[in-house]
């Protein structure tokens, strides 16, 4: 629930996978976002028992705070030239030989903005006690994430099959909406990283909230395991 929910708001990733259904059709955007929820899911796993190495690399997501809003951009301007030039049936940047599975992957990997999003929830569920720290509970874990974002980005897959027949041959039209939304996007991304609350920031921050609380429930388990 919290991964569909968290999957809703636009960004970059939904917006592609409804750019790909309208480009493509429905086939080629369930690959494309299969491929995004496989690195999601990498991502959860490898922060889940990460935590230092995150803390010890934030420079590394610093640049990809960069290239996130590069690619964005580039999405935006794609947008915007098919919807200037009629025959071009999709954004620039998506004519690639990629098969959409990888294309999905390749810009998820490139847009790790789910990293502090799931260690702000982890923080929240390990409080909890409803997430524990073992190879079981995670595994379930991630495939529920994995589950929900399917199905949130599946509202966008759909949805861009419901402007294509709603909207039909006004194309450019549907290509100024979307480029509007990857603009809006990356404006927004650009403003965070001026303000030092990038990705890289926040997933330190989150990060040090995360191991806080998961010493706090060691120290609290054990106390219990000794007292019983």
């Amino acid at each position: 629930m919290i991964s569909a929910l968290g999957t809703l708001p636009l960004g970059t990733l939904n917006v592609a996978a409804m750019q790909v259904s309208v480009s493509e059709g429905l086939v080629q955007a369930i690959y494309f976002s299969l491929g995004v929820a496989l690195v999601e899911v990498i991502y959860v796993r490898i922060s889940l028992v990460g935590l230092h190495w995150i803390r010890q690399n934030a420079r590394f997501l610093r640049w990809m705070d960069w290239i996130a809003l590069a690619v964005v951009l580039a999405l935006a301007v794609g947008s915007f030239y098919a919807a200037m030039h009629p025959s071009q049936d999709k954004s620039l940047i998506l004519q690639t030989n990629i098969p959409n599975f990888f294309l999905g992957m390749l810009m998820s990997a490139i847009s790790p903005a789910q990293v502090p999003f799931w260690f702000g929830w982890s923080s929240v569920l390990f409080s909890k006690r409803v997430l524990h720290a073992n190879a079981t509970c995670y595994n379930y874990y991630i495939v529920g994430i994995g589950i929900g974002t399917l199905i949130g980005l599946s509202i966008f897959v759909f949805g861009g099959q419901f402007l294509v027949n709603g909207l039909q041959n006004k194309h450019d039209l549907i290509n100024y909406i979307i480029g509007s939304v990857f603009l809006l996007t990356a404006i927004i991304q650009l403003v965070k990283i001026l303000m030092h609350k990038g990705i890289a920031e926040t997933a330190e921050q989150k990060a040090i909230e995360l191991e806080h609380v998961e010493a706090e429930v060691e120290a609290e388990e054990a106390a219990e395991l000794k007292a019983g």
